[in-house]
Protein backbone atom coordinates (compact mmCIF):
# COMPACT_ATOMS: atom_id res chain seq x y z
CA UNK A 1 0.00 0.00 0.00
CA UNK A 2 2.81 2.42 0.82
CA UNK A 3 4.35 1.90 -2.65
CA UNK A 4 1.01 2.75 -4.23
CA UNK A 5 0.61 5.87 -2.10
CA UNK A 6 4.18 6.89 -2.98
CA UNK A 7 3.37 6.65 -6.69
CA UNK A 8 0.25 8.77 -6.22
CA UNK A 9 2.31 11.35 -4.35
CA UNK A 10 5.03 11.28 -7.04
CA UNK A 11 2.39 12.13 -9.66
CA UNK A 12 0.79 14.75 -7.41
CA UNK A 13 -2.48 12.87 -7.13
CA UNK A 14 -4.52 13.73 -4.07
CA UNK A 15 -5.18 10.52 -2.10
CA UNK A 16 -8.52 11.91 -0.94
CA UNK A 17 -10.00 10.83 -4.28
CA UNK A 18 -9.63 7.25 -3.03
CA UNK A 19 -11.76 7.78 0.05
CA UNK A 20 -15.09 6.04 0.03
CA UNK A 21 -18.04 8.37 -0.05
CA UNK A 22 -21.60 7.69 1.02
CA UNK A 23 -23.37 4.83 -0.72
CA UNK A 24 -25.95 6.25 -3.12
CA UNK A 25 -27.07 3.21 -5.12
CA UNK A 26 -27.81 -0.30 -3.94
CA UNK A 27 -28.30 -2.96 -6.59
CA UNK A 28 -30.14 -6.07 -5.43
CA UNK A 29 -30.21 -9.29 -7.44
CA UNK A 30 -33.32 -11.24 -6.43
CA UNK A 31 -32.17 -14.51 -7.98
CA UNK A 32 -31.73 -16.48 -11.16
CA UNK A 33 -35.35 -17.47 -11.81
CA UNK A 34 -36.41 -16.19 -15.23
CA UNK A 35 -39.03 -16.89 -17.87
CA UNK A 36 -36.31 -16.67 -20.53
CA UNK A 37 -33.00 -18.47 -20.98
CA UNK A 38 -30.67 -16.11 -22.83
CA UNK A 39 -27.27 -17.16 -24.09
CA UNK A 40 -25.64 -13.95 -22.85
CA UNK A 41 -27.01 -14.13 -19.27
CA UNK A 42 -24.15 -13.77 -16.81
CA UNK A 43 -26.09 -15.47 -13.99
CA UNK A 44 -27.40 -18.34 -16.15
CA UNK A 45 -30.99 -17.48 -15.28
CA UNK A 46 -33.81 -19.68 -16.54
CA UNK A 47 -37.15 -21.18 -15.56
CA UNK A 48 -35.09 -23.74 -13.61
CA UNK A 49 -33.37 -21.05 -11.52
CA UNK A 50 -33.25 -22.11 -7.87
CA UNK A 51 -31.15 -19.32 -6.33
CA UNK A 52 -34.03 -17.14 -5.18
CA UNK A 53 -33.68 -14.43 -2.55
CA UNK A 54 -35.57 -15.37 0.59
CA UNK A 55 -37.98 -13.20 2.55
CA UNK A 56 -35.43 -13.03 5.37
CA UNK A 57 -32.80 -11.53 3.07
CA UNK A 58 -35.40 -9.11 1.68
CA UNK A 59 -36.23 -8.06 5.26
CA UNK A 60 -32.51 -7.64 6.04
CA UNK A 61 -32.16 -5.33 3.04
CA UNK A 62 -35.21 -3.36 4.16
CA UNK A 63 -33.66 -2.93 7.60
CA UNK A 64 -30.48 -1.69 5.91
CA UNK A 65 -32.47 0.77 3.77
CA UNK A 66 -34.33 2.05 6.81
CA UNK A 67 -31.06 2.76 8.61
CA UNK A 68 -29.21 4.32 5.66
CA UNK A 69 -30.05 7.12 3.27
CA UNK A 70 -29.88 5.39 -0.13
CA UNK A 71 -30.84 7.43 -3.17
CA UNK A 72 -31.42 4.61 -5.66
CA UNK A 73 -32.52 1.00 -5.22
CA UNK A 74 -31.82 -0.99 -8.41
CA UNK A 75 -33.63 -4.34 -8.49
CA UNK A 76 -32.47 -7.00 -10.92
CA UNK A 77 -32.30 -10.75 -11.17
CA UNK A 78 -33.14 -13.21 -13.70
CA UNK A 79 -36.62 -11.76 -13.87
CA UNK A 80 -36.94 -10.17 -10.41
CA UNK A 81 -40.73 -10.01 -10.85
CA UNK A 82 -40.83 -13.83 -10.53
CA UNK A 83 -39.42 -13.78 -7.00
CA UNK A 84 -42.38 -14.37 -4.65
CA UNK A 85 -41.12 -11.50 -2.44
CA UNK A 86 -40.76 -8.98 -5.27
CA UNK A 87 -43.95 -6.96 -4.78
CA UNK A 88 -43.55 -6.88 -1.00
CA UNK A 89 -39.98 -5.66 -1.48
CA UNK A 90 -40.94 -2.91 -3.95
CA UNK A 91 -43.91 -1.64 -1.92
CA UNK A 92 -41.95 -1.58 1.34
CA UNK A 93 -38.74 -0.13 -0.08
CA UNK A 94 -40.32 2.52 -2.32
CA UNK A 95 -40.93 5.15 0.41
CA UNK A 96 -37.33 4.75 1.62
CA UNK A 97 -35.58 5.68 -1.64
CA UNK A 98 -35.75 8.55 -4.11
CA UNK A 99 -35.58 6.27 -7.13
CA UNK A 100 -36.56 2.63 -7.50
CA UNK A 101 -35.29 0.90 -10.63
CA UNK A 102 -36.64 -2.44 -11.84
CA UNK A 103 -34.70 -4.22 -14.58
CA UNK A 104 -37.21 -6.19 -16.60
CA UNK A 105 -37.05 -8.45 -19.65
CA UNK A 106 -40.54 -7.22 -20.68
CA UNK A 107 -41.99 -10.64 -21.50
CA UNK A 108 -42.44 -11.44 -17.82
CA UNK A 109 -45.31 -8.92 -17.86
CA UNK A 110 -47.27 -11.37 -20.01
CA UNK A 111 -46.80 -14.33 -17.67
CA UNK A 112 -49.80 -15.77 -15.84
CA UNK A 113 -50.51 -13.85 -12.62
CA UNK A 114 -48.17 -11.02 -13.68
CA UNK A 115 -50.59 -9.07 -15.90
CA UNK A 116 -51.12 -6.51 -13.12
CA UNK A 117 -47.45 -5.46 -13.09
CA UNK A 118 -47.74 -2.44 -15.44
CA UNK A 119 -50.24 -0.87 -13.03
CA UNK A 120 -48.15 -1.96 -10.04
CA UNK A 121 -45.09 -0.26 -11.56
CA UNK A 122 -47.14 2.88 -12.19
CA UNK A 123 -48.45 3.01 -8.62
CA UNK A 124 -44.94 2.59 -7.23
CA UNK A 125 -43.38 4.98 -9.78
CA UNK A 126 -40.78 2.41 -10.72
CA UNK A 127 -38.12 3.46 -13.21
CA UNK A 128 -38.14 0.56 -15.66
CA UNK A 129 -34.97 -0.46 -17.44
CA UNK A 130 -36.08 -3.05 -19.96
CA UNK A 131 -33.85 -5.20 -22.10
CA UNK A 132 -34.58 -5.52 -25.77
CA UNK A 133 -31.52 -7.04 -27.42
CA UNK A 134 -32.15 -5.57 -30.84
CA UNK A 135 -34.71 -3.71 -32.93
CA UNK A 136 -35.15 -6.63 -35.33
CA UNK A 137 -37.36 -9.64 -34.73
CA UNK A 138 -34.83 -12.13 -36.11
CA UNK A 139 -32.00 -10.99 -33.84
CA UNK A 140 -34.16 -10.89 -30.70
CA UNK A 141 -35.68 -14.28 -31.34
CA UNK A 142 -32.26 -15.75 -32.16
CA UNK A 143 -30.83 -14.51 -28.86
CA UNK A 144 -33.83 -15.05 -26.58
CA UNK A 145 -36.11 -17.57 -28.25
CA UNK A 146 -38.92 -17.71 -30.78
CA UNK A 147 -41.67 -15.17 -30.18
CA UNK A 148 -39.76 -13.01 -27.67
CA UNK A 149 -39.68 -9.98 -29.98
CA UNK A 150 -43.46 -9.93 -30.47
CA UNK A 151 -44.06 -10.48 -26.75
CA UNK A 152 -41.66 -7.64 -25.92
CA UNK A 153 -43.51 -5.27 -28.25
CA UNK A 154 -46.83 -6.31 -26.72
CA UNK A 155 -45.45 -5.64 -23.21
CA UNK A 156 -44.13 -2.22 -24.29
CA UNK A 157 -47.58 -1.34 -25.60
CA UNK A 158 -49.10 -2.36 -22.25
CA UNK A 159 -46.61 -0.14 -20.42
CA UNK A 160 -47.30 2.75 -22.81
CA UNK A 161 -51.02 2.29 -22.19
CA UNK A 162 -50.37 2.57 -18.46
CA UNK A 163 -48.60 5.90 -18.95
CA UNK A 164 -44.95 4.95 -19.31
CA UNK A 165 -43.22 7.29 -21.80
CA UNK A 166 -46.21 9.65 -21.62
CA UNK A 167 -45.73 10.95 -18.08
CA UNK A 168 -42.53 12.48 -16.72
CA UNK A 169 -42.87 10.57 -13.44
CA UNK A 170 -42.99 7.20 -15.25
CA UNK A 171 -39.61 6.50 -16.80
CA UNK A 172 -38.88 3.59 -19.13
CA UNK A 173 -35.49 2.99 -20.73
CA UNK A 174 -34.57 0.26 -23.18
CA UNK A 175 -31.13 -1.36 -23.10
CA UNK A 176 -29.42 -3.12 -25.96
CA UNK A 177 -27.61 -6.45 -25.65
CA UNK A 178 -25.00 -7.17 -28.30
CA UNK A 179 -25.31 -10.48 -30.14
CA UNK A 180 -21.55 -10.93 -30.04
CA UNK A 181 -18.31 -9.46 -28.77
CA UNK A 182 -18.72 -6.04 -30.39
CA UNK A 183 -20.33 -2.68 -29.76
CA UNK A 184 -23.46 -1.45 -31.55
CA UNK A 185 -23.05 0.63 -34.69
CA UNK A 186 -23.21 4.42 -34.76
CA UNK A 187 -26.63 5.98 -34.29
CA UNK A 188 -27.99 8.52 -36.69
CA UNK A 189 -30.13 11.41 -35.50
Amino acid sequence: MNAFLNILEKHEIDIDILRRRQLTTLQVNMGNLCNQSCSHCHIEASSKGKDIMSRKVVDDILIFLKGNKIQTLDITGGAPELNPNFEYFVETARPMVEELIVRSNLTVLLEKKKEHLPEFFKLNKAHLICSLPCYTKSNVDRQRGAGVFEKSIKALKLLNGTGFTKRKDLQLDLVYNALGAYLPGARSR
